[in-house]
């Protein structure tokens, strides 16, 4: 019989309802264009009774948890990248989401921050190549922020990444950022930066699962709903 992750074991201590219900709603608000209140009905049909801001209190809870979790099963991606920043609104105010994607669109990473510019650029990239290794190539579009970004981590190398600015080759992390927007948009923007970078970390596993980035035990076929649970164990 398969164990519990322990740290999502210690996180539901303090929940009391089922692991299913809980991890069904949590994969319902992150996978699919729906608001906190239209899942509150959703379960209502369905016999559950559970307030709206329930389950967003498990959300926050939980999916710090299974991003970790799913870090550890993300399949290696390219070296090459596509990376370009979008709008997110917090807190009334449009904040910063970085992003990159390879040749085959598969997610690299991501991360909010506050302002755009040399600093958050920089520091994406870092977190990227921390998490995923050194790319060759990087193309990025005529944004002078990311090319000085980029700039500075190269001079603190011996071998360079190539760097390409190219609007027309970047199309392809712009088409992806709006499977992100499209989630985001029923939120009407997030009430805090904390809160927003952990939905948006939940909406991005989600959105890496369904394109067949998580690492599955050999010859299991998992459906994107059964990895993403897979996450809590």
């Amino acid at each position: 019989m398969k164990t519990m992750n322990p740290a999502v074991a210690g996180v539901l201590k303090r929940l009391h309802y089922p692991l299913d219900v809980i991890l069904t709603c949590v994969r319902w608000y992150v996978a699919y264009p729906l608001s906190l209140r239209h899942l509150e009905d959703m379960m209502a049909e369905r016999g559950v009774s559970v307030d709206h801001s329930t389950v967003h209190r498990w959300a926050i809870k939980l999916l710090p948890v299974l991003e970790k979790a799913f870090r550890r099963r993300k399949r290696p991606v390219g070296k090459s990248w596509r990376m370009d920043e979008t709008y997110i609104r917090v807190k009334g105010e449009w904040r910063y989401l970085y992003r990159a994607v390879d040749k085959d669109g598969n997610t690299i990473d991501f991360l909010l921050r506050a302002h755009r510019d040399k600093t958050a650029a920089r520091r994406y990239f870092e977190k990227s190549i921390a998490q995923n290794g050194v790319p060759e190539t990087v193309t990025i579009d005529k944004s002078g922020a990311n090319l000085a970004a980029l700039e500075a981590i190269n001079a603190d190398r011996e071998a360079p990444i190539k760097i390409r600015q190219s609007k027309y080759l970047n199309n392809l992390v712009e088409q992806d950022h709006r499977a992100i927007k499209r989630r985001t948009r029923p939120m009407l923007g997030f009430k805090t930066f904390r809160c927003a970078r952990t939905l948006l970390g939940g909406i991005e596993i989600m959105h890496m699962i369904t394109k067949g980035q998580m690492k599955c035990a050999r010859g299991t076929h998992l459906s994107a709903a059964d990895q993403f649970y897979e996450l809590a164990i």
